[in-house]
């Protein structure tokens, strides 16, 4: 037993050298085992999270294992080489099955692609839970991580927090900043989890010691259910969020939510996306650009049959300056909304914001109010709607906030109240929109994840012929 325990940590480090396989097989391992031939896998998480993962290795799940706890591996890999975690195997994915507060975590792990495994988390909503949790902490800059492929469902945490549900990103850096470059989050199935699908967290996020992730990029991700928000990057610049589908959110959490949005973020970029079901008036909508960013732009996304309405661009108007500069240089252009509730763009104590080129449809016995301006401890400076395109089949009427209910809902009067240098220009009541092939896009059902590869393409080719029947192209 003593040549034993010394041996295979010679072996593992010959291996590594020329780039390891660790194989994990939950029904025939065993943690004696090298780990390094599918022959000998070990068993356990526990033992898989002890490997000493370097540039061009990889950890293997087998197919169909099922594990109980958290994973949590550690090491680091190159741009060259990335660290790859995944599965091996045919039949179902390796599942993990999270105990704790995270069921897959990656702390300081750059370059390293995690893939092809299913996650859960139940618990009772009493606390946090996640699916997968990436830290950047007192660190510096986390590069080359990418969380694709997985599928994430019944992560039970609490809604009385933003920051737990499917997946995670966070920076922390009281003792030294630290941020992620090139952070990959695509094609992952997020079904049933509380309270946030995708979402971030950050120490960074005051403007008195900001220091954005770059190179982030959130594609094509399918949130279904969510308790709380579905899509929200935080303490980024240049972040590109396209081609995702939010299907359901704010289902469970009883405060104020929405489909896609940035807070505290710069330049973001959010293109080709589809928001609907998201529910209740708190916030409801099925997009928001928020506060403490500028230049946040929306172009050819698709939101409909939203509760709380299709666009919501807010700040609040009282801030310390130095911490919070607002909403600045908000830009909405080339979207279309269809059948969205309650309100369509609702606007507060926001700078300059550019709402343009958008076709929005009130379907028959919706009343919605159109442009809605609202005081958050101020109003809206500088607001131009430009060139919008209204099919209104219901009632759309447009003003300011006098009064508003528990519930979210808003009594308005006519005007923009105290709103300054509110301009409208070129918007046009239409009798209909152009023809399209089909207002039903291709469904997903979450339960049959195998379906989710051929389903991506079509949805895809969908919403581009959307977007070309209304706007004749995508720039």
């Amino acid at each position: 037993m003593g040549m034993l325990r010394y041996a295979v940590p010679i072996i593992l480090w010959a291996a590594t050298a020329n780039g390891a396989t660790y194989y994990v097989d939950s029904q025939r391992g065993h943690d004696a085992n090298p780990g390094t031939s599918a022959a000998q896998p070990w068993r356990s998480l526990a033992h898989a999270n002890r490997a000493p993962l370097r540039p061009g290795d990889e950890l293997r799940f087998r197919a169909g294992g099922v594990w109980r706890g958290t994973l949590a591996p550690e090491g680091r890999g190159s741009a060259a080489r990335p660290v790859i975690i995944g599965s091996y195997g045919s039949g179902p994915r390796p599942r993990i099955e999270g105990a704790e507060e995270d069921a897959v975590r990656l702390r300081n792990f750059p370059h390293v692609v995690l893939e092809g495994l299913e996650i859960t988390n139940r618990g009772d909503r009493d606390r946090p839970k996640r699916g997968v949790h990436i830290i950047a902490a007192n660190d510096g800059t986390i590069a080359g991580v990418t969380v694709r492929d997985l599928y994430i469902h019944d992560v039970n945490g609490t809604n009385k927090q933003k920051d737990n549900g499917g997946i995670i990103f966070r920076t922390l850096g009281d003792k030294e900043p630290s941020r992620f470059d090139g952070l990959r989050i695509e094609r992952n199935i997020i079904w049933r989890v509380d309270r946030s699908g995708i979402a971030a967290q950050s120490y960074h996020w005051p403007r008195t010691r900001w220091f954005p992730s770059l190179n982030v990029v959130i594609r094509d991700n399918y949130v279904a259910d969510a308790g709380g928000d579905g899509i929200v990057p935080w303490a980024t610049d240049g972040a590109l969020v396209e081609h995702n589908i939010v299907d359901g959110a704010n289902t469970r959490a009883g405060s104020y939510n929405a489909g896609i949005w940035p807070w505290s973020a710069d330049r973001t970029q959010f293109r080709l996306n589809r928001a609907f079901g998201v529910k209740t008036l708190l916030d409801g909508q099925g997009f928001d650009s928020d506060y403490n960013s500028r230049g946040t732009r929306f172009e050819y996304n698709l939101s409909h049959d939203n509760e709380g309405g299709f666009m919501l661009i807010c700040s609040p108007g009282k801030r310390k300056a130095e911490e919070n500069i607002g909403n600045q240089n908000t830009v909405v252009r080339r979207n279309i909304s269809r059948n969205d509730r309650a309100r369509i763009f609702h606007v507060s104590a926001v700078e300059n914001a550019v709402v343009e080129e958008n076709w929005i449809y009130i379907g028959p016995g919706l009343d919605v109010q159109l442009l809605l301006l609202t005081d958050w401890e101020g109003w809206a400076d500088g607001l131009l709607l430009r060139n919008n395109r209204y099919v209104i089949q219901g009632r759309a009427r447009s003003g300011h906030a006098v009064s508003r209910g528990k519930d979210g809902s808003y009594q308005i009067a006519e005007g923009w109240g105290p709103a300054r240098n509110v301009r409208l220009e070129g918007n046009q009541e239409v009798a209909a929109g152009p023809p399209v092939a089909s207002w039903d896009g291709p469904r997903f059902d979450p339960s049959q994840p195998e379906r989710f590869a051929a389903f991506l393409p079509e949805h895809r080719q969908w919403m581009e012929a959307l977007m070309r029947a209304h706007f004749g192209g995508i720039e």
